[in-house]
């Protein structure tokens, strides 16, 4: 049984759970739900936001925005009861940019620590609130980037560090803040610039070649500590206290990639992107571009656009935004299985023992076994879909649908 201290120490508070990776050390979770069934609380969510929720102080926070980008807030919700306990406009701006229908306003996901909580929109804003008080404690709305779509990276921690991906039309960098002060501690400018083809063949700036809507990860091998950002057709190595480019693959495959970097002992897996996007197996080390030399595999069938991938043992699996399942040996990319479940997906899976969850944008969560056979465990039916990826509370799963936050629990 999980002690209370490392109960709290797990708490989700950040994309993808505790370790980034969408997994769940839960003593137990629920398997069975609908709009009358096993639901402890349901709370309305204002305007549009496709932010995953986390938790921080016994509260769920998530952002949303008014459909036009002028307005953008943060939102608390009591863990317990589901009652609003902040709804604070952050920023109020005058002039938004272009964000792509299928996005949000508000789509990076905010990240904690022991007192604060982060909350990004991109360019627009970020900012640094008291997790217990909510007060706002510093704001930044200097950081110049053309989301050309709309902003989607989510920021991460790293000790006294707040780093963030910013790929735009117009700049493509890292950079990190001091999570006390919000100054800018580093900026690093991505080495590699790809340009759109011009209507006569020949490179032009600006466009989707540029763009990336991944989430930076931490990882340490060989005891290096290591921060892995999937740039505009690139996978990029970072030291993580000061920003100097260790190592990159060059994928040129793919564009817009969103999904966060999957991370086992000794390889990382990570997405192309969009247009006959890719699934990529790299083995971490060298330097400059490894592309030849540190690739181990590539994959290309049904591979995910936006769902990030889950790993369990040497096992991969991910879904397709098209909704086709999929299971891969991790250590040379083989097929173990692949199985149509349905439906449209954004949000990404949660493994969880020996279950994985998919949740689709139609209101469907797929529960299935994470083995060698497909075998589905159980379906669940709600009456608007999923665009955020879920978060865990204790035993509890924390959904956030298109119009509402949800905790769920036996």
């Amino acid at each position: 049984m999980l002690g209370t201290s490392l109960l709290k120490a797990q708490r989700w508070n950040q994309f993808r759970g505790p370790s980034g990776s969408g997994i769940s050390h839960a003593r137990s979770l629920p398997t069975q739900w609908s709009d009358k069934e096993n639901i402890i609380w349901k709370t309305p969510i204002h305007d549009r936001g496709w932010s995953s929720p986390i938790i921080a102080s016994e509260k769920v926070w998530l952002t949303t925005a008014s459909e036009s980008g002028h307005q953008l807030y943060v939102m608390s919700v009591s863990l317990k009861t589901g009652a609003v306990i902040q709804d604070t406009l952050l920023f109020n701006v005058t002039d938004p940019q272009y964000a792509h229908k299928f996005n949000s306003y508000a789509s990076p996901t905010p990240v904690a620590d022991e007192k604060n909580v982060y909350i990004t929109f991109g360019s627009p804003g970020t900012a640094c609130l008291n997790s217990a008080t909510g007060k706002t404690l510093w704001t930044r709305d200097d950081i110049e980037c053309n989301h050309f779509r709309g902003a989607g990276s989510s920021p991460i921690l790293y000790k006294d560090l707040l780093i963030m991906n910013f790929d735009g039309s117009d700049h493509q960098f890292v950079i990190a803040l001091d999570k006390h002060s919000g100054k800018t501690k580093w900026k690093t400018k991505r080495s590699i610039d790809y340009m759109d083809l011009g209507p006569d063949g020949k490179p032009e700036a600006g466009g989707d070649w540029r763009k990336a809507f991944s989430t930076p990860h931490i990882a340490s091998f060989n005891e290096i500590p290591t921060l892995l950002s999937i740039g505009s057709k690139a996978l990029y190595a970072y030291h993580p206290a000061t920003g100097e480019e260790l190592w990159r693959t060059e994928s040129r495959i793919g564009h817009s990639a969103s999904t966060r970097p999957t991370v086992t002992s000794n390889m990382i897996f990570y997405c192309t992107g969009f247009s006959k996007g890719e699934i990529w197996a790299v083995r971490p080390g060298g330097k400059g571009n490894v592309t030849a030399s540190h690739v181990a595999w590539t994959f290309k069938r049904s591979v995910s656009n936006k769902p990030s991938l889950v790993s369990k043992k040497n096992r991969l699996f991910m879904i397709h935004d098209g909704g086709v399942a999929s299971c891969l040996d991790s250590s040379n990319g083989t097929t173990i299985w692949q199985e149509r479940i349905g439906g449209n997906y954004s949000a990404s899976p949660l493994l969880w023992n020996d279950l994985i969850y998919f949740f689709s944008e139609e209101g469907k969560t797929t529960i299935i076994e994470a083995n060698d056979a497909f075998k589905m465990v159980a379906t669940n039916e709600l009456d608007s879909g999923f665009m955020a990826s879920p978060a865990v509370a204790d035993d509890s799963l924390i959904l956030r649908t298109k119009s509402h936050l949800m905790k769920i629990s036996d």
